[in-house]
């Protein structure tokens, strides 16, 4: 359809894409971790069960919803952004990162709850180890359990969810581009599939398989620098 390379489209949309996974990808893991461990902490106090439940049902929200909850807020009535008034990182990089905010928070939301709620299950099953209670009984206090012992053990799995995540994101959001009129990977593939642009949707299919095989090869590397007891051996027969 558009008389060009495939991969001048892609190199074009990619950027716009990678700007707002990143961004996401931030706000998801610096507000999810240390909420997830704090939900975990208080899991059967009077605070930690209501944060719980409003956890769920923000988990529960869709993200193009909550997309169009953000663009009524904060585009019509605190006109912080002008709805569907994209500007190019070329033009204006300040205005480009101000537009893809509110588009970066509808990603984020949803997935920070799922990863809170991921982390509190994980880390709430290391306070009740074994070795938090021969801790304790060494007079070790509950923040020094908490930083040098639980948290480090509980972040195994929740690493892993945390790439199936950064994999989802970075394969482009393509309900909420569609939401915030952002040219990235997922808008220009579903315009593909509309127009049944074939050589676009194997390139863009060809571009998510490897990033999440990509993003899986990192997390894999990274569990031996999140637990040193993870390692590769080869047997000797």
């Amino acid at each position: 359809k558009y008389k060009v390379p495939v991969s001048e489209i892609l190199a074009d949309r990619l950027p716009v894409t990678l700007w707002l996974a990143g961004m996401s990808m931030i706000l998801i893991v610096f507000i999810s971790l240390p909420f997830g461990v704090y939900m975990a902490w208080r899991e059967h106090k009077g605070k930690g069960i209501i944060i719980s439940y409003i956890n769920q049902i923000v988990m529960s929200v869709p993200s193009f919803f909550l997309g169009i909850i953000l663009i009524v807020l904060f585009g019509i009535v605190f006109k912080l952004f002008t709805p569907g008034g994209y500007v190019s990182y070329e033009e204006d990089f300040y205005g480009f990162i101000r537009y893809l905010i509110p588009a970066a928070f509808a990603i984020a939301i949803p997935k920070i709850a799922m990863v809170a709620k991921f982390t509190k299950n994980s880390m709430a099953t290391e306070f009740n180890a074994d070795y938090v209670r021969t801790a304790r009984s060494k007079g070790a206090g509950n923040r020094r359990i908490l930083v040098n012992h639980i948290f480090r053990n509980g972040l195994l799995p929740v690493s892993t969810f945390i790439g199936m995540v950064m994999a989802e994101v970075m394969a482009g959001s393509i309900i909420v581009e569609q939401v915030f009129n952002i040219p990235g990977i997922g808008r220009i593939l579903t315009g593909a599939v509309s127009n049944r642009d074939y050589p676009i949707v194997q390139a863009v299919i060809v571009y998510i398989a490897a990033v999440v095989i990509i993003v899986n090869c990192i997390v894999d590397i990274m569990y031996r620098f999140i637990d040193p007891r993870v390692s590769v051996g080869i047997s000797d027969k």
